[in-house]
């Protein structure tokens, strides 16, 4: 038996958990630069807020219906995902962590012998321990557990928030209930030809007359979705990675940037981040890539994306590599393009190995000196505070260079933000 567990509007129950006079009030994010919603409390939906809409668009709804804005806080939403997946681990050590909100679950091997009030207990603690609610949906495959956290999450009143498909007339059941569009895996285009071929519901999908049809529009995946909706489990939880196959920091910009000196700071800045990173997993990179993006919506030109690579002859994880690398890149894009208002930029590192693995090269290597300098650095900002040693390309009172006028505090992961009680 496999379930889904998925945080209830999770950024703004984020917000909630420290700041309880918000609850039952409407609640928006908006994501970075304060740009567009991004999440939205039960309450905002109702009040006409829309995902993904632009900020400034919603000015005057938001004073209307007196909707309570935040900037991203991602690292307290970080910090509550992990809290609620090291809970869930002490339900099953079968845990795949799917987004920041979601997890599949697998329980073969483990007796249970009522899921219905497994999952209230699992949703109970969650609820407890870190104040974030939660839907849970249990199923014999992970896309009918999908299904099954639908309906929970769609009548909590009776569920309770938590939904058990474990007989074939709940399965036919579900299947009739979900919408093409509200399938996993189903996208945007496939839905619309979908519907074209009178496939309305996920019951119509698994139909014998449209397998044809699957397997050429979606291919082994579609097939493999079509197997799991008819109950047989062919999808199995994915394994962990513990290290990325490329590392990428990219921002958009609060104002549009031509100068290039802000830009070489944007990117040395991007590029330290990058190398902190893969010396946290361990890893190291041969190749760099740089991008720049401009507004295609305020220039005239045909080419609205700029980027650049180089392979390096050795294996890095050094700071003073990466961003020196990572400039002299970027002196090669923005030559030529001085007129040019770039809106965003972006480093990505790639083809990593471990650090393990390195080889060494007789003639051309980097300075040895590097790695001990790693190291100190490191140290120093891990024991005196994040990003409190830079290089002198970088803004030394900065990081993140972005409009954030709704942030709240970062509760569990500075300890200047930490709540103060006061008892009396």
């Amino acid at each position: 038996m496999y379930a889904l567990v998925d945080c209830n509007n999770f950024y703004a129950s984020c917000e909630r958990v420290f700041q309880p006079q918000f609850a039952g009030k409407p609640v928006a994010i908006l994501s970075n630069n304060d740009g567009c919603v991004i999440s939205r409390s039960n309450e905002a939906k109702a009040a006409g807020i829309k995902m993904g809409a632009p900020a400034f668009q919603i000015k005057e709804l938001v004073k209307e219906k007196n909707v309570k804005l935040f900037s991203s806080n991602y690292a307290l939403y970080g910090d509550l995902s992990n809290r609620v997946m090291k809970i869930l681990e002490q339900f099953t050590p079968n845990l795949e962590i799917y987004s920041i909100d979601e997890a599949f679950m697998n329980f073969d091997g483990l007796e249970v012998s009522d899921y219905h009030n497994y999952g209230i207990q699992m949703k109970n603690r969650v609820q407890k321990w870190t104040g974030i609610p939660v839907c849970i949906g249990f199923a014999p495959t992970k896309a009918l557990s999908k299904v099954a956290n639908k309906i929970a999450k769609k009548f909590q009143e009776r569920t309770q928030g938590v939904y058990v498909i474990d007989s074939e007339e709940k399965r036919i059941k579900a299947l009739k209930w979900t919408k093409i569009e509200d399938v996993w895996g189903v996208g945007y285009r496939t839905q619309k030809k979908a519907r074209i071929r009178n496939i309305v519901t996920a019951l119509d999908f698994i139909q014998p007359q449209h397998e044809a049809w699957i397997k050429k529009e979606m291919g082994v995946i579609g097939l493999r979705l079509k197997c799991e909706l008819e109950g047989r489990s062919v999808l199995d939880l994915e394994p962990v990675v513990d290290q990325k196959k490329s590392i990428a920091t990219t921002r958009s910009f609060p104002k549009q940037i031509t100068d290039f000196d802000l830009l070489r700071e944007r990117v040395a800045t991007f590029a330290s981040v990058c190398a902190e990173k893969l010396r946290k997993q361990n890893s190291c990179c041969y190749t760099i890539i740089v991008l720049l993006v401009i507004d295609k919506h305020t220039v005239e030109t045909a080419k609205y994306y700029f980027n650049s690579a180089i392979t390096l002859p050795f294996a890095t994880s050094s700071t003073l590599t990466i961003s020196n690398a990572a400039i002299e890149l970027l002196k090669k894009l923005h030559q030529g393009n001085e007129h040019l208002k770039f809106k965003k930029a972006g480093v990505i590192v790639t083809e990593l190995i471990d650090e393990n693995q390195k080889q060494f090269q007789l003639f051309d290597e980097e300075n040895p000196k590097h790695l001990a300098l790693m190291k100190a650095m490191d140290r120093l900002n891990t024991k005196i505070g994040t990003k409190k040693v830079k290089m002198a390309t970088q803004n030394l009172s900065l990081t993140w260079n972005m409009n954030q006028n709704h942030l709240s505090p970062k509760y569990t992961t500075n300890f200047k933000d930490i709540l103060e009680i006061k008892c009396q």
